[in-house]
């Protein structure tokens, strides 16, 4: 028993009010991922192609699309009212004609359609790529540097044409001057005609029999150049700037690229950033953290006295405000600075500081004992004339 065919509405996802446009590009969408050069072998992609292939053959001719939506498959196998078609042909030229615009544009070449010539027509030149290196500080408030780089310009001698000063270029005899060559391609549906770039000329359409000696063909000729580059203020590690036309100089007549200048930020020692805020740890004293006072803390501003409050803990964290980074969109908004105060404790002490300190710590709490007192505390409870009350009053005698 012969397989039901799917509905050829239902096959390309599409509702019988689609207009060409959107049958066409159901149709696409499902034969880039499913046409045998994407799948090779691959039997199920095969079948999703040839029948989307069939289903738009049918739909986007008015005439059997018509025919299809009064008498559906009927109307080509033979057997409906309206006589049939005899099925499709998939060798058939008329088939090929159907889908060589299609495959034509993403199988090698441009439409077939287009009456211009892209590859001799005026082309952008290519980007350039460079890259610079800042400190922290040129990174928060901008710089101008200068780069050195080897830029192609236009032949003096040949003013671009790269012929020999007093000839012309000839005109290709492969692709007529057009810069394009058309191929056609066999596959199970029918030939499809592509187009491409002519290998000879290289898209051009012109032929130089007699080079230019100074640039050897080309056209252009490379310069060492000084190139300046503004950095904006609050620009970031790894962002770039773009300064027009200062790329590669482009073909046919067209405009230079741009030169994209990547800026890589060198570590600051003391600072980070996140964003627009910047962060730094900055050490006190123990007497400034009890007692409170002023301290100077170091930002891309300068010096600012801070005054911290008595009582203040380790990895108490403050906010400078607005000596963060400035935007890039307004210079006038800025971050913030987050500082990070960290109790400084002394290595090197004096006897007379170390007795002083004791004394200190005698009238708040004197948590150098607090060790020995619970020890003790704890060994009278373990009393007696067992083993456990002789290490206990051991233990006593060790810390007297």
């Amino acid at each position: 028993m012969a397989e039901q065919k799917r509905d050829y509405y239902e096959v390309l996802g599409v509702d019988k009010s689609a207009d060409d446009a959107a049958l066409k590009k159901a149709y696409r969408e499902i034969a880039k991922k499913n046409h045998p050069d994407v799948k090779p072998g691959d039997k199920e992609a095969e079948k999703i192609f040839k029948e989307a292939s069939e289903a738009y053959a049918v739909l986007s001719d008015p005439e059997k699309r018509r025919q299809y939506d009064q008498y559906g498959h009927a109307a080509f196998d033979g057997t409906g009212g309206a006589g049939g078609f005899g099925g499709f042909d998939f060798n058939g030229a008329d088939f090929g004609d159907i889908f060589g615009d299609i495959f034509g544009d993403f199988f090698g070449g441009g439409s077939r359609r287009g009456g211009g010539n892209r590859a001799n027509s005026p082309m952008r030149g290519a980007n350039v790529r460079a890259s610079v290196r800042i400190t922290f500080e040129e990174a928060v408030f901008g710089t101008d540097k200068e780069l050195e780089l080897n830029l192609k310009d236009e032949c003096t001698t040949c003013h671009g044409s790269g012929c020999k000063p007093g000839t012309q270029p000839q005109m290709c005899p492969k692709c007529g001057g057009k810069g394009q060559v058309v191929f056609t391609q066999q596959s199970f549906f029918g030939t499809v005609r592509n187009v491409q770039a002519c290998p000879d000329c290289g898209g051009t359409g012109k032929i130089i029999k007699e080079k230019c000696s100074d640039c050897h063909g080309s056209g252009y000729i490379t310069n060492r150049k000084k190139i300046a580059v503004n950095i904006p203020a609050g620009i970031d590690n790894g962002q770039s700037i773009r300064i027009r036309e200062k790329g590669e100089p482009g073909v046919n007549g067209g405009p230079r690229g741009d030169l994209l200048v990547e800026v890589n930020v060198s570590r600051h020692p003391i600072f980070q950033r996140r964003d627009y805020d910047i962060y730094s740890t900055v050490p006190i004293s123990f007497a400034v953290a009890a007692l409170g006072g002023e301290v100077l803390i170091d930002t891309v501003d300068g010096k600012v006295a801070y005054e911290v409050k008595a009582g203040t803990q380790t990895d108490t964290r403050v906010r400078l405000r607005g000596k963060g980074v400035p935007s890039l969109r307004d210079k006038n908004a800025r971050g913030d600075h987050y500082v990070t105060l960290v109790v400084q404790v002394p290595d090197k002490l004096s006897s007379e500081s170390k007795d002083l300190l004791r004394q200190f710590d005698e009238k708040t709490g004197d948590s150098l004992n607090a060790a020995a007192r619970a020890s003790s505390s704890s060994d009278a409870g373990n009393t007696g004339n067992g083993k456990e009350g002789k290490e206990g009053k051991k233990k006593g005698k060790f810390w007297k």
